[in-house]
């Protein structure tokens, strides 16, 4: 039987750690094992293991859960485990910032990798040999796998009973927690809207006045004119403001419009294209996969199931 080892330490995420123990702890098909060389700190709770941190070199996937405190160094007997559980051919797979704990035993330096968005920047700057991907749900190295934070650790968990038994057995983990079966790892954990802190801006009346025309062919020199400027202006104004291009900010207006349909509406792909600005569905498809990571089809699977 596969064994899956969840290695504990002081100040996991009880969100993620329920996560593994649901997937994991409650299928028949894994011998599932918490693992730490003590009682271990869960939010206000104590957690007692089922077996030392020793155990994780013998286990065939080492679950690593995030932790809250992503300022200070990991354990370092933790790191340890986890390298010597590695070089002895377990899978490890992190969820959220237990890609903290990957890095630091040096299992993705070379690799892409990714954690929840609010700490891409932050494992990026300190671990410089690992390529940080902030717009993903999760990354499958083979061997190695980390997600993004909360819901992106059950899509990796999801992912990995997938691959050792199949869409099924993954399908029915999935009816069981009602949660969509599957999320693409390529999937943007979001996409970005700038929105401007404060009302007080030069665009203050120009933003409102362009979602409300998502549907046209809006230009540059539309822009402008609406605004009373020129267009270079306009697009000193839009950085300073948005932090982007006007064309730019308007794509993702259109994009995020056409995400709310998708979730929202019925409407054909091709309909839901002319009333975001995009034209055809063609159109739509290669604007929103690139944006998204995943073509509009799937994105309305995943959110509104069969």
């Amino acid at each position: 039987m596969h064994t899956v080892a969840l290695a504990a330490t002081d100040g996991m995420l009880a969100f993620e750690l329920t996560i593994a123990t649901e997937v994991f702890g409650e299928n028949p098909r894994y011998d599932f094992a918490v693992c730490g060389d003590h009682a271990v700190r869960v939010g206000r709770f104590l957690l007692e293991p089922d077996h030392g941190l020793d155990r994780l070199a013998s286990a065939g996937t080492v679950l690593v859960p995030g932790w809250a405190d992503v300022d200070a160094d990991p354990p370092a007997e933790l790191v340890d485990a986890v390298r010597t559980a590695h070089a002895r051919g377990a899978r490890v797979a992190s969820l959220c910032t237990g890609a903290f704990v990957l890095a630091a035993a040096g299992l993705l330096d070379g690799l892409r990798a990714t954690t929840h968005w609010a700490h891409t920047d932050v494992l990026a700057a300190r671990y410089p040999r690992v390529t940080v991907d902030p717009d993903v749900l999760y990354v499958d190295n083979g061997s190695v796998l980390t997600s993004a934070g909360k819901a992106a650790a059950m899509d990796l968990c999801l992912h990995l009973v997938r691959a050792d038994h199949g869409p099924s057995v993954a399908n029915a983990a999935a009816r069981r927690l009602v949660v969509p079966p599957h999320r693409a790892g390529g999937q943007a954990q979001f996409v970005t809207t700038p929105v401007p802190a404060r009302d007080d801006h030069p665009l203050a009346a120009l933003l409102p006045w362009i979602t409300e025309r998502l549907d046209q062919p809006l230009t540059v020199e539309d822009l402008a004119r609406e605004a009373k400027m020129s267009s270079r202006h306009l697009g000193r104004h839009f950085r300073a403001v948005t932090g982007t291009t006007p064309l730019q900010w308007l794509l993702t207006q259109r994009i995020r419009r056409a995400q709310e349909l998708l979730e929202n509406t019925d409407a054909g792909i091709d309909v839901i294209a002319g009333s975001v600005g995009m034209g055809t569905a063609t159109t739509l498809r290669r604007h929103f996969s690139r944006a998204v990571g995943v073509p509009p089809d799937t994105y309305r699977r995943t959110f509104r199931g069969r």
